[in-house]
């Protein structure tokens, strides 16, 4: 079962994610800041998949990836951005993302591209 945690202060979102994607098969890890997450990530088993909000409390997206990409030599895990800002795919993948999701977030686009990003390099 792969793993995805889900990083999102607004409660209803995250819960609605985490149903959405339990009922899918995925054990799913939620975050309410970026600082749980980075705490589970150095004590706790790594996550497939990060999804992650970019506007947050505590520790936003942006000091997160930071942070996240400074961990050192682990191999990265795939990291999708959320965000109803005018943050782009682009921007996303410039900062080492592999997806990108636009607030508010439609079920089958979510799924869609969770699959997209947990897929093996070179799978169609």
């Amino acid at each position: 079962m792969q793993t995805l945690l889900v990083v999102e202060d607004n409660k209803l979102v995250r819960e609605g994610l985490a149903v959405v994607l339990r009922r899918e098969g995925y054990r799913v890890l939620p975050a309410a800041n970026g600082e749980q997450p980075l705490n589970h990530l150095s004590s706790g088993p790594r996550p497939d998949l990060i999804l992650l909000d970019m506007l947050m409390p505590v520790l936003d997206g942006w000091h997160f990836l930071g942070r996240l990409q400074g961990e050192g030599p682990m191999p990265p895990i795939p990291v999708i951005v959320m965000t109803g800002s005018n943050l782009t795919l682009e921007w996303a993948v410039d900062h080492g993302c592999q997806g990108f999701l636009r607030k508010p977030i439609e079920v089958e686009e979510l799924l869609e591209e969770v699959r997209r990003c947990l897929a093996p390099p070179g799978t169609p």
